[in-house]
């Protein structure tokens, strides 16, 4: 029986022991070293509808460039900010742009996922599964697979994730903890939107298509918005007080460890120029208030910037670009070693463009995710090739992402 008169509070001798093995298992853990004197933070933002990486960062130097595509345009394009000899950054994104040159962002060009054939909901489960080309026996997101997957003991895994979104996304879904936070606002569905379900509801179901029709004509009237005007709202998309939540959020010591937001709208089949202007102010301006928010938790975060798929290298007859297949993703924070662009060129000059349309990709993003996975969270490469991203061997880790 045991001693009834020890005190409460003190420990057994196999208590002590079972406690420190932890702590050794955890000390000899892939990626301790690097964490020990670190508390880091992920923060993985989607933006879905797939963002134009040629537009977010034009390939200047390239001499297909401006043939392909024609000179940046647009307002923000004679405020191009300069990477290296052969990109510059959207205008739009000063913040970003400060942060490359302060070392704290790397941006990886010509980069995708392993799905080619530009269907939105496809290509979404392929990035967020992190499972090609199918995900059955292995169910959830990447994301959440890594959560299971981090070492014992350390502060990232031992709190729930953080989804800001109404629901859990596919990415972070699994036996890992994730609460979700959400603000609340009504928001007025834009012109794409509209014209879409009218053209379904037209094909399937006269009817409803009258009702939706019906509904818009008294949005008009009770909004004064003109026939042939736009009914969106004008002015930015309020992508920053998400990441001001966010960012509260993961900066406590009680707080997450391991975060997600989604920001919509970068499907620009039309009018690409002025819409891109205001997304990717709105993106700058979430970056902005994620680092301002962290404090000094900044220097332990890590933020990852990542779309769907890219646009075609020509415009369509809307001024738009249609689905297209190579894109770029950005790598921000204080943990990170930055100031560079990294990409394994394509060119994009005639036959190096893939289905004579797209940049080709020529980086598999799952090196990427494995990178951060690694390095940052201490997760090991054999659990990342086989748990993680299964069947994945042969896609190295990306090495010397994170200072």
């Amino acid at each position: 029986m045991p001693d009834r008169t020890t005190p409460r509070h003190l420990l057994r001798r196999r208590d002590i022991l079972g406690a420190t093995g932890a702590l050794v298992a955890f000390a000899h853990s892939p990626g301790f070293a690097a964490m020990r004197s670190r508390d880091p933070r992920l923060m993985v933002i989607f933006l879905r509808g797939g963002l134009d990486g040629l537009a977010a960062v034009p390939p200047v130097g390239d001499p297909a460039y401006v043939g392909a595509r024609g000179a940046p345009a647009g307002p923000a394009a004679a405020a191009l900010l300069a990477l290296d000899d052969m990109f510059r950054l959207h205008g739009s994104m000063p913040r970003l742009g400060k942060l490359f040159h302060d070392r704290q962002a790397l941006i990886f060009h010509a980069i995708a996922s392993p799905y080619r054939d530009r269907s939105h909901f496809s290509a979404q489960d392929v990035m967020e599964t992190g499972v090609w080309p199918s995900s059955i026996g292995h169910p959830g997101g990447w994301l959440n697979r890594a959560m299971q997957a981090l070492p014992a003991g350390a502060p990232v895994a031992m709190r729930p994730a953080l989804a800001i979104a109404p629901t859990i996304p596919l990415m972070m879904q699994g036996r890992a903890p994730v609460e979700t936070f959400q603000q609340q606002r009504l928001a007025y569905a834009d012109d794409d939107t509209i014209a879409r379900l009218m053209s379904l509801y037209e094909a399937r179901d006269k009817a409803l298509a009258n009702a939706l029709k019906e509904g818009v004509d008294l949005d008009r009237l009770t909004r004064g918005v003109a026939p042939g005007q736009s009914m969106k709202m004008k002015g930015r998309p309020d992508f920053a007080s998400d990441a001001a939540t966010a960012a509260k959020l993961l900066a406590r010591a009680d707080g997450p460890r391991i975060g997600m937001m989604n920001l919509l709208g970068w499907d620009t089949h039309t009018v690409e120029d002025n819409r891109l202007d205001r997304q990717l102010a709105s993106l700058d301006d979430a970056i902005g208030a994620l680092r301002d928010g962290l404090g000094t938790a900044w220097a332990d975060t890590v933020v990852m910037i990542i779309t769907e798929f890219g646009r075609t290298v020509r415009y369509n007859g809307n001024g738009g670009c249609d689905h297209g297949n190579g894109t770029v993703a950005f790598l921000l924070g204080g943990a990170v070693k930055g100031g560079r662009v990294i990409a394994d060129w394509p060119g994009l000059g005639p036959g190096h463009l893939l289905d004579g349309r797209d940049l080709m990709p020529t980086t598999d993003i799952r090196a990427l995710f494995k990178g951060v996975l690694a390095d940052h969270l201490g997760v090991g490469e054999a659990t990342l090739a086989n748990d993680i991203f299964p069947d994945t061997a042969g896609i190295r880790p990306m090495k010397d992402l994170i200072a």
